[in-house]
């Protein structure tokens, strides 16, 4: 037989009110107690009864995700992530792709699926800094990624500026000089090609290192397909370079696989940097030199905010959040 809260209470010598506050993870309850009612609960194997729930608060248990595509392994990770971070505050995620379309994101504003979720974390490509008036919807609502800033709701993204900075003077340090990049979006000022493009600049800056605008090639949609194109189109040009940063690891890994085509020795010829730290760098051969831009804690720290968003209602002000980074370096920058 399914079991219920009373027979959770009456295994840990608690009150019915007791347990429930535990499961609805009130506050005010003692550790002691608390974890009695959690070994009764492992015990009986309870689970709660999420219609029932729902019944009583008015929500569903469930949050929305809309990012622009799955098949880009940074978007498929962190809705792994958020998942994770959701079903730790026992949630489930219900999950939209958008395609980057604007038509698409701003349906998904309209709020016609409002009934199936509580909040909605919002990821959008086809939307622009000048749509942020757009983003005053009347349900909890939290803004990923780098299209919009200064917005009306909670913001949580990632240190993009610096961390391309950190990157592009990793290969500074190994005495590189003529480094490229991939992946540049032509007159983008707000988004993460512009913001990681003024970093790989900053960096430059810093150590004298004069900017040489025929190094950069710009690329669509950051597929493996374009990084290849892309540094096809870079050799084309013929200029010299030693080292290529690219403003996402698939464009990296279509440009090492290019390089290798065409016999050039990753690192000994050229060191190459990517950005996002997707599983697939960890195997490709050289293994991929990348930024790790805390996509663990973006997950996280998403998650939190819009629950408590749902939970506090719209009187608290508006948050602005980063995540940490690091560089990862692998063999694809470690000479020898």
């Amino acid at each position: 037989m399914t079991a219920t809260l009373r027979d959770v209470a009456r295994l840990a010598g608690v009150s019915f009110k007791t347990v429930s506050n535990v499961v609805n993870d009130h506050p005010y309850v003692s550790d002691t107690t608390r974890a009695k009612v959690q070994a009764a609960i492992d015990e009986l194997g309870y689970r709660p009864n999420r219609q029932a729930r729902s019944l009583r608060s008015g929500r569903t248990g469930a949050i929305g995700l809309a990012v622009p595509e799955l098949s880009l392994a940074y978007f498929a990770q962190l809705a792994d992530e958020v998942i994770t971070a959701a079903e730790q505050r026992d949630v489930v995620v219900v999950i939209e792709q958008t395609g980057g379309d604007r038509r698409r994101e701003l349906d998904v504003l309209s709020g016609s699926r409002r009934q199936l979720t509580d909040g909605l974390l919002f990821s959008p490509l086809g939307l622009g800094n000048d749509d942020g008036g757009l983003l005053a919807v009347d349900f909890p609502l939290v803004l990923l990624g780098e299209r919009i800033f200064d917005g009306p709701v909670d913001h949580v993204t990632m240190e993009n500026v610096d961390a391309a900075r950190a990157a592009t003077d990793h290969l500074l340090g190994l005495g590189r000089r003529r480094i490229a990049v991939i992946g540049a979006h032509e007159g983008e000022v707000i988004g993460s090609a512009g913001l990681r493009l003024r970093g790989y600049r900053a960096a430059l800056d810093v150590r004298g290192v004069a900017y040489d605008d025929a190094l950069v090639v710009d690329a669509g949609p950051w597929h493996r397909i374009n990084g290849a194109e892309a540094m096809r189109a870079l050799l084309e040009r013929g200029v010299e370079f030693d080292a290529v940063f690219a403003l996402n690891d698939e464009l990296a890994l279509g440009a090492l696989r290019v390089m290798q085509e065409q016999g050039i020795r990753v690192p000994a010829d050229v060191a190459i940097i990517g950005f996002d730290d997707v599983d697939e760098g960890k195997y490709s051969l050289p293994s991929l030199s990348t930024v790790d831009p805390g996509r663990r804690e973006i997950a996280r720290l998403a998650v939190e905010v819009l629950l408590d968003r749902i939970e506090k209602g719209s009187g608290e002000p508006r948050r602005e959040l980063r995540s940490g980074y690091r560089i990862v370096e692998r063999e694809s920058t470690q000479p020898g």
